[in-house]
């Protein structure tokens, strides 16, 4: 007698199950709710109807059919997911005041001005944007009447602004034209970025991605070029930027194609990048930057924080000014108005290899702490520079400004007193397999080392000139291997010491066209 009720008990769970399932995940398409996709519509309150109705059934899709669609902010709720697809476009209607300041939880720097949005969501789960639309926010529309700060900032909406959601995901789609930044994550976790591509070129402040005291984040597939910064790792509050994966990427910037930065309250920690191209932007025509790029990579803490645990591989670098640069200083801004002031940040264990640059000016990358802020632990390997040269041999000796309240930039110091690597404020650094090199005669040292302590430099090939003083410099270091590099052009001097240099082995070099190994004299 048993077996009738057991199956009519299966049946009733199955039942039950189903129609759970359907209340869970119910598919919205705007035009139920009377969106028209003919470009002249505002459907603003259309599309939120949709959105509440799909989260109020459980969630689900809210569709975008093929169609233009314009509109002003609507605000994305848990367990919806914004569709667009194949020959939609969400356009951003025109005017500020389309689009409400938003509140969020989260203090941070900008909060008295950045906050509208065409797409916003604030502590919502499980939400997404994806399909192969179109988003455009018609970013040049929204016009700069001052240059003063911060008022130069307002009522330019992000394109999306999504703060302290947890199961993002934004895949596919396109994304075009911002007013300010792209998109903005703030305070997230568990975010995906997958497969968008994106053109940021409208207005100043066009950054592509900004990543901001966000956790467990992996970004990939992405195809980007924008006007300011490009795939941007940032700590506008007191929230570290950790656990993030970023790999199979093409990003284009005027400015700085792979940047953590400025803002580096929080800091960053555990962050793996792979697998990227950064090449010159398609835009020729600049707001900010160089068409080509200012830099690579640039990695800055200058607002207190933590840098640590950072590995970057497998990076091809096309044009920017300057590949590399790593920056501790201290700028010591606050987040917020009522926040203490910063203390001096720590940047340590960062790792970079199989690095390819080409078309690089005469600055040269850099490594660059402050006397009283070491970076330590750094190791640089399998790393080809070539740069325009141009410099002539007195450019080693010029002396730097240190520069420690300035924003932080590639070329802050101009052109350096190496073309190709020059460290200062560093212990604890190995440069392994990295070969510099110059298209112009460049008369300065491949490599120079200034306050540096616990180096190694091994299997270095560096290119010189008759004119150079020295392939390699060093100044005030101590504890150094120099062993198994290579220099097969004219210099005076394979070394340049200057200044104390004391338990440093150099062996095993190869110069056959340098007779001298060191100068063994100290400059004065």
């Amino acid at each position: 007698m048993l077996k009738p009720f057991l199956i009519m008990r299966n049946y009733l769970f199955i039942l039950l199950t189903s129609i759970s399932t359907l209340t869970r995940a119910a598919d919205v398409e705007v035009t139920t709710y009377g969106a028209k996709g003919d470009g002249l519509t505002v459907n603003t309150t259309a599309i939120q109807k949709s959105i509440d109705a799909c989260a109020a059934s459980g969630g689900g899709k809210v569709i975008f059919p093929a169609g233009h669609f314009m509109s002003a902010t609507v605000v994305l709720k848990s367990n919806v997911t914004l569709y667009l697809s194949d020959g939609c476009t969400l356009t951003g209607v025109k005017g500020a005041a389309n689009y409400p300041y938003q509140q969020v939880s989260i203090p941070f720097y900008g909060e008295n001005w950045a906050k509208q949005a065409l797409i916003f969501a604030h502590k919502a789960e499980n939400i997404g944007i994806e399909g192969p639309g179109t988003i455009d926010g018609q970013g040049a529309s929204f016009e700069i009447n001052t240059i003063k700060k911060p008022d130069r900032y307002m009522n330019r909406p992000y394109l999306i602004w999504f703060v302290a959601c947890k199961k993002v995901s934004v895949k596919q789609v396109h994304l075009r034209n911002s007013a300010f930044w792209m998109q903005h994550y703030l305070g997230c976790e568990d975010v995906v970025i997958d497969g968008i591509s994106i053109w940021n070129h409208s207005n100043k402040n066009n950054d592509m991605i900004d990543i901001d005291g966000c956790k467990n984040v992996r970004i990939t597939n992405v195809n980007g070029d924008s006007d300011d910064d490009g795939l941007t790792l940032k700590s506008t509050s007191k929230l570290i930027s950790e656990n993030i994966v970023i790999s199979n990427c093409v990003f284009s910037s005027h400015c700085n194609g792979l940047k953590f930065g400025t803002e580096s309250t929080g800091g960053f920690r555990n962050v793996t990048i792979s697998n990227i191209v950064i090449k010159p932007s398609a835009q020729l025509t600049t707001i900010y930057g160089k068409p080509a790029g200012n830099s690579g990579i640039s990695l800055e803490m200058v607002d207190g924080g933590i840098m640590e645990n950072i590995s970057i591989s497998n990076v091809a670098i096309d044009g920017p000014q300057v590949p590399l640069f790593i920056r501790l200083g201290n700028r010591a801004r606050k987040h917020t108005d009522n926040a203490a002031d910063p203390g001096i940040g720590v940047a340590r264990n960062i790792h970079i290899s199989n690095v390819t640059a080409t078309g690089a000016d005469i600055t040269g990358s850099s490594v660059i702490g402050l006397e009283n802020a070491i970076i330590e632990n750094v190791s640089l390997s399998n790393i080809s520079i070539s740069s325009s040269g141009g410099a002539k041999a007195d450019a080693m000796f010029r002396k730097l400004e240190t520069l420690a309240d300035h924003y932080p930039e590639a070329t802050m110091f101009g052109p350096l007193p190496a073309y190709g690597l020059y460290v200062k404020h560093v212990k604890g650094i190995r440069l392994n397999d990295i070969r510099l090199s110059f298209t112009g005669d460049d008369e300065r040292p491949a490599i120079a080392l200034e306050n540096t302590s616990d180096f190694e430099l091994r299997g270095l090939n560096m290119a010189s000139t008759a004119n150079t003083n020295a392939a390699v410099y060093l100044k005030n270091v101590a504890n150094g291997f120099v062993t198994a590099n290579s220099v097969y052009t004219p210099a005076k001097y394979f070394i340049w010491k200057e200044g104390a240099a004391g338990n440093v082995s150099v062996s095993n070099n190869q110069h056959p066209k340098i007779k001298s190994v060191s100068n063994q004299t100290t400059k004065k």
